[in-house]
């Protein structure tokens, strides 16, 4: 803080010191009032302005500095003035007050606020700038909320001050009414109590249900300007409850949930069941990865006290095993399983007309037009291809695309290039060189894993390493050339060029989300790299919905499977309630060998947004079973808010992190701290005990040093 903050704060410390000290609180109460009634009535007879000007002041000055005894001034205001004067000067006092208020919280605190809370706070401001005057107003509507906490606490958001004054005026102007007529019947009050009589208590019920009818009033102001354009063709009665267009993981499950509360839904899906999941992503990667890490152990099987043995094998029988384990699974993603839970399939490609129509291009040649109440677009999302030039020319795959193009080879390609640094290049670039490929992985930035701390990508890297991938940062693919049979990957780095000769270019840049060919641009729903929703996963139009990758802001099956919920209940019972959409707790993983996985905040990511914290680390190495796995390699990383036990974010390096992480996720998704995992029994000797030791390396930490030395005295006496 300045030192000007400091000053302040000290001056309204010695203010509000003084106020209890001199026990000033006496001349606010409501006795005091009704003794002194007569002599403000007479004085004010006397000299009207001047007693005007004083209690101007005094109001101002009670309400700046958030003095208790405001509804007492207020009573007093109806007593001397009346009605019609007290509510205008009460009112305009109370507003100015208020409103100085309000910058004292933002001078003094504002800045402090930011560097401990910055992230919490610029969440708030995005809600704020968005429809912050409507939320001050209802706030304002209802007397019993302590205004002088509204004041505090508006004064650090980004609220502009003259919106913060005129919705203030208007808002706080009901209440002050009522009291201000209550104080004009003061000589028949009892006490303050005696205000809330049975037709009093009915405004303030009153004052309570406006907010509610006033934001309805609004949303349907504002839903009856969004439809307009659409009002002659909207469908007086809907063939569907819900259309869900795309059968990845959010497709499917919100299919799922509104066929099991018995809606009528539809679900449209031009390719394979399943999504990019079951078909591109997670399950083939997987497959992939199991087959190279036992190659792998095979070439190093002295470490279990075996024998080294080169592995023999096919890479033809590889890369069928990959589509064996899909075609085991897709039965979980079919048309028949969906079919059977009540849900109807159609393979096809959707696209919206309007708003509650959707016309469908089947497989077969025709053509649907069916209308719904609400529409879920879930189209998932689909590899970047970079621009290169001659890209096209020497020929590439992607993730989606390898699958289908490496099962045709006999033999791995012996130079493979992957572009990307992300997970989905690491998985790649690991796996094919455990099965023998001569693999390079390019990634434009400085180091790969770019969202995760230093430290991870360093093991990242050296695990890489390790298994024959060179890695190539701080390098930016400028072209591709071919040479006669020969296929070159120009890469710029430091002003320099370099060359790589390669059999098979993978790129694996990153994933963008499926915007075209779904009619979003036509009807006007504003995209921008995903659909744009609220907080309840709504688009511009209330009645349509996006989830999954095609929505953001994370590209997890586990995500998109999280938000299908959401977009499925909301639709069919937002008229009762409806859900905003809880990404608070989120872990994610990488499949490399040793796997990296997270939930919550790391150390850059804290770093970034202000937030203090704690580090507590445990090294797997030291952990029995990891141990005897010959698997002694890693760490388990939290983070905690300083002195407390409470977790912040997990980072875990290690093999099954994926698996040890989910007891960091419900213990931070129900509250739970350090001290109620240590607390919890964990079987011996398995992997899980590394969250245990991390907590008792926490508890150790934070042990009472000062208590123990007297304990260690009370056994020394207890020996004699």
């Amino acid at each position: 803080m300045r030192l000007r903050q400091i000053m302040l704060l000290l001056l309204l410390a010695l203010v509000i010191g003084a106020f209890v000290v001199l026990d000033l609180g006496r001349y606010l109460s409501f006795e005091q009032l009704k003794a002194s009634q007569a002599s403000f009535n007479q004085l004010y007879a006397q000299q009207p302005f001047t007693v005007a000007a004083v209690y101007f002041g005094v109001y101002v000055l009670a309400t700046a500095l958030s003095f208790p005894g405001a509804v007492i001034i207020t009573l007093a205001g109806g007593a001397v003035f009346g009605l019609g004067w007290g509510l205008l000067i009460v009112s305009f006092a109370s507003t100015l007050g208020a409103t100085l208020a309000f910058w004292a919280s933002r001078f003094v605190l504002r800045d402090w606020v930011e560097s401990r809370f910055g992230q919490r706070l610029a969440d708030i401001n995005a809600g704020v700038d968005k429809e912050g005057a409507f939320y001050l107003f209802t706030l304002r509507l209802i007397p019993v909320v302590p205004f002088f906490l509204i004041n505090l606490l508006m004064g650090l958001t980004r609220m502009k001050t003259w919106t913060y004054y005129w919705v203030s005026q208007i808002g706080m102007l009901a209440g002050t009414a009522v009291y201000v007529n209550a104080g004009t019947q003061l000589a028949q009050l009892d006490s303050v109590q005696g205000i809330l009589s049975p037709a009093l208590l009915g405004s303030f019920v009153l004052l309570g249900i406006f907010p509610l009818l006033a934001r309805r009033g609004v949303a349907a102001i504002q839903k009856r300007q969004v439809y307009a354009r659409w009002a002659s063709v909207r469908p007086k009665r809907f063939d569907r409850n819900l259309i869900v267009i795309g059968g990845g993981a959010a497709g499917l499950v919100s299919a799922y949930i509104a066929a099991a509360v018995k809606a009528k839904v539809t679900l449209i899906e031009a390719h394979k069941m399943g999504g990019d999941c079951l078909n591109y992503g997670c399950v083939p990667s997987k497959a992939l990865i199991k087959s190279a890490k036992l190659a792998h152990q095979m070439r190093h099987g002295a470490r279990y006290g075996l024998s080294d043995t080169a592995p023999s094998f096919s890479f033809k029988a590889v890369m069928q095993r990959v589509h064996d384990v899909i075609k085991a699974i897709a039965p979980h993603d079919s048309v028949e399983r969906y079919t059977g839970l009540g849900v109807e399939v159609l393979q096809g490609y959707g696209k919206l007309v309007n708003p509650w129509t959707v016309e469908v291009a089947m497989n077969d040649g025709q053509v649907q037009r069916l209308t719904a109440r609400s529409i879920v677009i879930a189209a998932g999302a689909q590899p970047i291809v970079p621009p290169l030039p001659g890209l096209h020319e020497v020929g590439y795959v992607t993730s989606d695309t390898l699958w289908d193009a490496f099962a045709k080879l006999d033999d791995i390609p012996k130079r493979i290039v992957v572009l990307g640094g992300g997970p989905i290049g690491c998985e790649l670039s690991q796996s094919f060189a455990r099965l023998g490929a001569q693999v390079t992985q390019v990634e434009m930035a400085e180091r790969i894993m770019l969202r995760e701390d230093e430290e991870v990508s360093a093991l990242a890297r050296e695990a890489l390493h390790a298994d024959g991938v060179q890695v190539l940062t701080g390098h930016q693919a400028l072209r591709c050339e071919r040479r006669g049979e020969d296929k070159i990957l120009v890469l710029g780095t430091q002003g320099h060029e370099l060359e790589l000769a390669f059999d098979a270019l993978v790129c694996a840049v990153g994933r963008v989300a499926r915007l075209q060919g779904y009619g979003l641009e036509d009807i006007g729903v504003p995209t921008h790299r995903t659909v744009e929703t609220n907080e309840y996963l709504q688009t511009l139009y209330p009645n349509i919905y996006a989830a999954g990758d095609v929505a953001g802001p994370y590209q997890f099956t586990h995500t998109a499977a999280h938000q299908a919920w959401y977009a499925a209940v909301n639709p069919l019972f937002g008229d009762f309630k409806s859900f905003k959409v809880d990404y608070r707790v989120i872990p994610w993983a990488t499949f490399i060998d040793p796997e990296v996985a997270r939930v919550g905040l790391n150390e850059q990511e804290a770093q970034a947004q202000g937030i203090a914290y704690e580090v507590t680390k445990y090294g797997i190495d030291d952990l029995d079973r990891a141990i005897a796995d010959s698997e002694a390699h890693g760490f388990v990383k939290v983070l905690t808010v300083p002195g407390k036990d409470r977790i912040l974010g997990v980072t875990i390096v290690g093999t099954h992190a994926g698996d040890l992480l989910a007891e960091y996720v419900l213990a931070m998704k129900h509250g739970l701290g350090l001290n109620k995992i240590l607390g919890t029994i964990h079987t011996y000797p398995t992997l899980a005990e590394a969250n245990k030791y991390a907590a008792g390396e926490w508890k150790r930490a934070h042990a009472p040093q000062k208590l123990l030395a007297w304990v260690e005295k009370f056994h020394d006496w207890r020996r004699g």
